[in-house]
């Protein structure tokens, strides 16, 4: 059996599940014995930033030019940059801005990600049926294979 590098996209949100699917990434790269290494995309997609009208005096910026995006980054990212690190596993960490499932299929297609790990946040028939369900979305639209991890 043939084992190149592999690609592996992971979607990050600071949430237990999406720390429980970086763990899950690392362990699937760490896990391909051949001498090519996988690497790992951690994305986090943020929401739209919000378009300024004539009320704003000062616009917003995105949340990535404020002072408290440092620390922020670094508790959102510090799984899945720990344990890449540990197991000597490549890392590009990625940050988006706009639906979290679009964005995501989006660099799947773009960068010819072989898998893309993701967390379940186990919402509910009705939670997810009125708000939509991320995984589901990915699932059914993505160019490649999907592992959703159970939270």
């Amino acid at each position: 059996m043939l084992n190149l590098a592999k690609k592996i996209l992971v979607a990050i949100d600071g949430s237990p599940q999406s720390d429980k699917a970086a763990q899950e990434a690392v362990r699937l790269a760490a896990g391909n014995p051949s001498r090519f290494k996988s690497t790992i995309y951690a994305m986090l997609v943020l929401p739209n930033t919000p378009n300024p009208t004539f009320a704003d005096f000062i616009p917003k910026g995105p949340v990535t030019q404020t002072k408290e995006w440092e620390e922020l980054r670094q508790r959102v990212f510090y799984i899945v940059e720990k344990d890449a690190r540990d197991m000597e596993i490549p890392l590009e960490v990625r940050i988006a801005y706009g639906d979290p499932a679009d964005e995501l299929i989006a660099c799947a297609k773009k960068e010819e990600i072989d898998v893309i790990v993701i967390g379940s946040s186990g919402k509910g028939f009705l939670k997810r049926n009125i708000q939509g369900s991320v995984s589901y979305k990915v699932v059914k639209n993505a160019p490649c294979s999907v592992y959703i991890v159970k939270g």
